[in-house]
């Protein structure tokens, strides 16, 4: 008898369901809350509040009808057998047009184009809506339903470019990897990981956005001061259009060694007030370097995926965990598919510890950039930041603990006031 693997990981994703419902519920309820908190009163203006909490409010209803719609789908594919269904119907696709089925990597491309598909058209009626509907209500879509529908073909584009030697690659490695094929993948993946981390600023990124170097001036010196007391390795300072899609704001930095740049959000330069809260949360940035978050956060990620592609060579031969799931043969890819259904309840705590380690993070990025003197811009610049984004003002405690990997506005501002309590 074959032990019903496929029925359990549906039993486990209806739990999560209801768990994380739980969860919504909770923070639902904190939305609807007619006051800010006793620590962000006089913070945060009454006028900014009343539009985060239409805002949030908005984006929860639909959360709830999102989160039912794509439990009841997923569940359906796998207890319709619906995977082994459309596996076979690519073979027949390749039979049609004059193609071996037999070829593994043709048939792989073939239901991954499928899947591709079918997502896009699943998934389009509720983008829409996030985006022309409760983006556009509250003042935050800026981009046309053309340059919507552009960057969505751009991006298939790139699949349909990217995808086939990177699939095709992973089956090599999975058929011929023998008893090191962890190693081999994770390996694979790496390189792949660190050539897309060095091509999608230079050549992906700027297919969707203008990216233009930082106008001579007081903002781009004070930067440039600071990463040099900092020994940060700054080589260029870009603006990018954000404000063509979004008039949410935000700012990151990338590179590798000694080729480090920084992109501001033009909606950032707008948003702040004065040159110093930028710079201010820059400096934040500046601390996640500084304190090598990124360098950890990258080899806890490489970790976790060579104990991943570890289990995977455990399970990949097992015929009853293809059984369960409809299959009466292995292709990788479905074994790659089943297998990370299996250990989803492992993905859940893994995501939880690492939203752990980012609030940590995220504090100890404050507190550095509270030790270069920027305590009052950080303070000003996170507060601004909060009421131009609207973002939740009244978080739940559950929710934020088990979803959030950012610290709430208010443990932010108490974590930056404290160390001045304690000396007065």
């Amino acid at each position: 008898m074959v032990f019903p693997y496929m029925e359990t990981v549906v039993g486990f994703m209806i739990v999560m369901y209801f768990f994380e419902t739980y969860l919504d519920l909770r923070q639902h309820a904190a939305h609807k809350l007619p006051r800010l908190p006793k620590t962000l009163e006089g913070v945060i203006s009454q006028e900014k509040f009343v539009k985060a909490r239409a805002y949030s409010l908005d984006k929860s209803h639909f959360h709830f009808l999102h989160e039912f719609v794509t439990v009841v789908m997923d569940s359906a594919i796998l207890l319709f057998r619906i995977l082994p269904w459309f596996w076979k119907k690519s073979g027949n696709f390749l039979v049609l047009v004059g193609l071996d089925a037999e070829n593994e990597i043709l048939h792989t491309l073939t239901f991954l184009g499928g899947v591709m598909l079918w997502s896009q058209i699943t998934d389009l009626p509720f983008s829409l809506y996030s985006t022309f509907v409760i983006e556009t209500r509250h003042g935050f879509n800026k981009q046309t339903v053309w340059l919507y529908f552009r960057d969505m073909i751009k991006g298939m584009f790139l699949a349909v470019i990217l995808g086939p030697p990177i699939v095709s690659a992973i089956i090599i490695i999975v058929q011929k990897g023998g008893p090191y094929l962890a190693i081999y993948l994770w390996g694979f993946m790496l390189v792949l990981s660190l050539v897309m981390m060095t091509i999608y600023p230079i050549l992906i990124a700027p297919l969707f956005n203008k990216f233009t170097p930082l106008p001579e001036g007081e903002l781009k010196e004070k930067i440039e001061n600071l990463s040099s007391s900092q020994k940060f390795p700054l080589k260029k300072l870009y603006v990018v259009d954000g404000s063509t899609r979004s008039s949410h704001s935000n700012a990151y930095m990338y590179g590798f060694f000694k080729n480090k740049r920084i992109v501001l959000y033009d909606t950032l330069i707008q948003q702040c007030k004065n040159n110093e809260e930028i710079v201010a949360v820059i400096a934040h940035e500046l601390g996640h370097w500084k304190l090598n978050h990124t360098m950890y956060s990258f080899i806890t990620l490489q970790l976790l995926t060579l104990l991943q592609f570890g289990g995977y060579t455990l399970v990949r031969n097992s015929t009853d965990l293809f059984r369960s799931f409809g299959f009466d043969m292995q292709p990788v890819i479905i074994g790659l598919i089943i297998f990370q259904h299996t250990v989803i309840p492992i993905q859940h705590l893994i995501n939880f510890g690492f939203n752990l380690v980012s609030r940590s993070f995220e504090f100890q990025a404050d507190a550095f950039g509270k030790k270069l003197g920027y305590s009052s811009a950080l303070r000003a610049g996170l507060v601004r930041l909060q009421e131009e984004n609207l973002s939740t003002m009244n978080p739940d405690p559950w929710y934020s603990a088990y979803h959030y990997s950012h610290p709430p506005l208010v443990e932010r501002l108490a974590a930056l006031d404290e160390p001045d309590k304690k000396v007065d």
